[in-house]
């Protein structure tokens, strides 16, 4: 496994597209419900235990959390949604913002969905699965908390999802409290950051 990762840092928090890096390079965006992990996933990613804030209390991400891979390569760590106790208001601009950025954002090469294993995708999950069909943007959903089910249950689920119909994107089983699927997820970020 490659050590470029590890280098990531912090560069900035936007509340506003417009104060986001220049649009240039490459940028992989992370998304997925409140709670699902987001935030352990990009520290089991990064080997570093507090790059990405994670917190237990749900809805905390409130803005796009911009980390440097590598000068031009950017992982963007967009506001967890779908908690219920956020109010409407902020909700409501979280989506606007969402929605922005996936039609604007010209440096966006591919979304990595978290979604928690045991609760499958949920229809603000497939939202985000549409807005990237209708970009014609790669799309790779990481099934976080495989520790919680057994090996086998865990690949039921995966398979599930890989044969729905009309399903967009690629599917892995992850887990970011045993670090289990590192290597596929790594190789998915190299590509859309074309590692030679």
């Amino acid at each position: 496994m490659t050590d470029r990762y590890a280098q990531t840092r912090f560069l900035i928090s936007a509340a506003e597209l417009l104060q986001l890096p220049a649009d240039t390079g490459t940028e992989v965006a992370f998304a997925g419900r409140s709670n699902t992990g987001k935030s352990s996933v990009i520290n089991a990613l990064t080997r570093q235990n507090a790059l990405a804030r994670v917190s237990k209390t749900p809805g905390r991400t409130r803005l796009l959390n911009c980390f440097e891979v590598m000068p031009g390569q950017r992982i963007i760590d967009l506001p967890g949604y779908g908690y219920a106790k956020v109010p409407e208001r902020i909700r409501s601009h979280w989506g606007e913002v969402l929605e922005g950025y996936f039609q604007t954002r010209d440096s966006l090469r591919g979304l990595i969905l978290i979604v928690d294993i045991r609760h499958g995708l949920k229809p603000t999950d497939r939202q985000m699965q549409a807005w990237c069909e209708s970009r014609d943007l790669p799309l790779h959903i990481v099934l976080n908390k495989a520790d919680k089910l057994s090996r086998g249950a865990a690949a039921g689920r995966k398979q599930a999802l890989e044969t729905e119909p009309g399903h967009y994107g690629s599917v892995q089983v992850f887990s970011a409290l045993k670090k289990t699927g590192l290597e596929q997820l790594t190789a998915r970020l190299d590509e859309w950051f074309d590692v030679k």
